[in-house]
């Protein structure tokens, strides 16, 4: 495989008080970037804080990870909040990172909308437009999405800069969409049929779907959850498959410091 660089991204800073959620520190070692939580479906000011210090510490660059204010169900759970009240929860939930950053010294780069905000963004284009306008309401912030999705779309009509990512942990359906949590094929938990996936996508651009078949898809970013037992794990052996292939591991935004 000809050399070609991607970026490698986890979700973080998802514990709450004296709960945490993940090895935080030890995957700030292995990824370019981190969509970090904040304040809707998990964080707190001390949680952030702390993942964002360390974030800096090792040149990872931040984005800010918004979800449905939902704590108990991780923000999961499709909730029926209309677009008005989505776009100020989204924007209110930026700010707090925002904030938190410059006390670290680090700037937000982009946003991505969390679990089931995420899902219902890259379905309901009301519900995109929202979200993007709580990110044009910030002077510069770039946006993640799912490559073919609503919110994709949304974004670049709003003139944001825009960058789609995989996942390397979840299963697609032939349409390019993640299959649900709870459907068979959802998630992918063994290393090596993940890093096999994703050096295919990176070889044909095509991925690899539950039905055998496979789909295109354009991406400058591989996410990996990491919310589950063998996260860090899972996220260590996929990137030294993807080194030992070539693949040069590089954030699509640099990190900045404040």
């Amino acid at each position: 495989m000809s050399e070609r660089i991607i970026d490698f991204n986890a979700d973080m800073g998802e514990g709450y008080g004296p709960w945490r959620m993940g090895d935080d520190t030890a995957m700030l070692d292995i990824v370019t970037s981190a969509s970090v939580a904040c304040g809707g479906h998990a964080s707190d000011p001390e949680t952030m804080f702390r993942t964002l210090t360390q974030a800096r510490e090792r040149g990872v660059t931040i984005g800010a990870h918004p979800g449905y204010p939902d704590r108990e169900g991780f923000g999961r759970r499709r909730l029926p909040y209309p677009p008005a009240e989505i776009e100020r929860f989204v924007a209110a939930q930026i700010g707090a990172l925002i904030g938190i950053g410059r006390l670290a010294g680090v700037r937000v780069g982009y946003v991505k909308p969390h679990g089931a905000l995420g899902n219902v963004a890259a379905e309901d284009r009301t519900v995109a437009e929202a979200i993007a306008r709580a990110v044009r309401a910030f002077d510069g912030l770039a946006v993640l999405a799912m490559p073919g999705s609503e919110f994709e779309r949304a974004a670049r009509a709003a003139g944001l800069t825009t960058y789609a990512e995989i996942f390397a942990d979840r299963g697609y359906t032939p349409q390019g969409q993640l299959v649900a949590r709870g459907q068979p094929g959802a998630m992918i938990e063994d290393t090596q049929e993940a890093a096999a996936r994703l050096l295919h996508f990176l070889e044909t651009g095509r991925m690899k779907t539950v039905d055998g078949g496979e789909v295109p898809l354009d991406a400058v970013s591989i996410c990996i959850h990491g919310d589950s037992d063998h996260a860090v794990a899972m996220a260590r052996g996929v990137r030294r498959a993807l080194e030992q292939a070539g693949v040069t591991l590089k954030s699509f935004l640099p990190a900045e410091r404040i």
